[in-house]
């Protein structure tokens, strides 16, 4: 019996180093072929590199970040969300609402708009936890309502905030050398995504109903309870991610964000989160979120029009997914 529980601890051992190989080379390829984008775009244009361009670059990457971030989360688990991108346009339209319309000063008009955030979370988690809706049917009908409600709050026309003043710096500005504020946020949002996800109840939690929740759920952990708190945490990021676009924009315009959500789900697969569940890595969300933001920016210095970049996009997309799936079956058989 002694002898085949040490062949058990063994062939745990061989398996957990074969993973930890597996990611580390998973995370090599992603900074191999962002640098590698970079490289390609450098030499394609002399304008990529650019101080300006390489700004405008970053600053992209900051919203589609951002939510990428929350959605590591909620991927990890197993689940999906599909309302950051119009969820974004709500909840700056409702900032917009807060600032000008009902005069509330910064800081108090900005939380009350990531709250907003919070609070799409909160509806997606009870419709996926509480009445059992399949994640995506659930949180497509919420992007749907997020989409109309932005279109009511706002008069379907953009609510301009130029005349709040300090607001534009929020993303424009700079604390930090010459790094624009929208930029710092994603890195400090990045990083407190990392210590959630690694060092939290939370961040365990996650991974574990992503890779068992039947056996999380026997163990006695409150599945719903958690299930809802991943969903709220990923609508905050969302909440977040819709200030900063308004203040990027320096107004709240209901027509935007559609399609942000699967520049955001791209990025997380393409860093190394596993669709199914079980797997989740906030560095490689945001250098996936980099490379997102390079194909498109890259693309655009290049003229390319707009169609042929979606085009790129999309297979970009797919290959994501299938190395996914092709990384996931050979775990499996392992």
């Amino acid at each position: 019996m002694t002898a085949i529980a040490l062949t058990r601890v063994d062939s745990d051992r061989v398996l957990a180093l074969r993973s930890h190989a597996r990611q580390s080379v998973q995370q090599l390829l992603v900074f191999a072929t962002l640098a590698v984008l970079l490289l390609v775009f450098s030499f394609a244009s002399p304008y990529f590199m650019t101080f300006s361009n390489v700004s405008s670059l970053l600053m992209a990457t900051a919203v589609t970040g951002i939510q990428a971030l929350g959605l590591t989360f909620v991927i990890a688990t197993g689940g999906i969300d599909l309302t950051p991108g119009l969820g974004m346009a709500l909840c700056s339209v409702l900032t917009g609402v807060f600032l000008v319309t009902f005069g509330l000063p910064i800081w108090l008009g900005v939380p009350l708009g990531i709250l907003i955030g919070t609070l799409i979370g909160f509806v997606n988690g009870l419709l996926i936890a509480r009445l059992r809706m399949q994640p995506m049917i659930a949180t497509l009908a919420m992007m749907l309502v997020c989409q109309g409600l932005a279109l009511v709050f706002s008069g379907a026309s953009p609510i301009y905030l130029s005349e709040i003043q300090g607001f534009e710096a929020i993303a424009r500005g700079t604390l930090v050398f010459s790094i624009p504020n929208a930029v710092t946020i994603f890195f400090v949002a990045a990083i407190i995504a990392a210590v959630l996800l690694n060092k939290s109840i939370l961040g365990r939690y996650a991974i574990s109903m992503g890779s068992n929740e039947a056996a999380t759920r026997i163990s006695g952990i409150d599945v719903r309870k958690w299930k809802i708190l991943v969903y709220m945490l990923a609508g905050t990021f969302t909440g977040l991610s819709g200030v900063v676009m308004a203040a990027r924009l320096n107004s709240a315009q209901p027509a935007t964000g559609a399609g942000y959500e699967m520049y955001a789900i791209a990025a997380v697969v393409i860093g190394g989160t596993s669709l199914r569940g079980g797997r989740a890595n906030i560095l490689g969300t945001v250098v996936g979120a980099l490379i997102i933001s390079t194909i498109n920016n890259g693309l655009q210095i290049l003229s390319i029009p707009d169609q042929f970049q979606k085009v790129v996009l999309g297979v970009v997309v797919l290959v994501a997914v299938f190395i996914d799936i092709a990384r996931r079956g050979k775990a499996d058989h392992d």
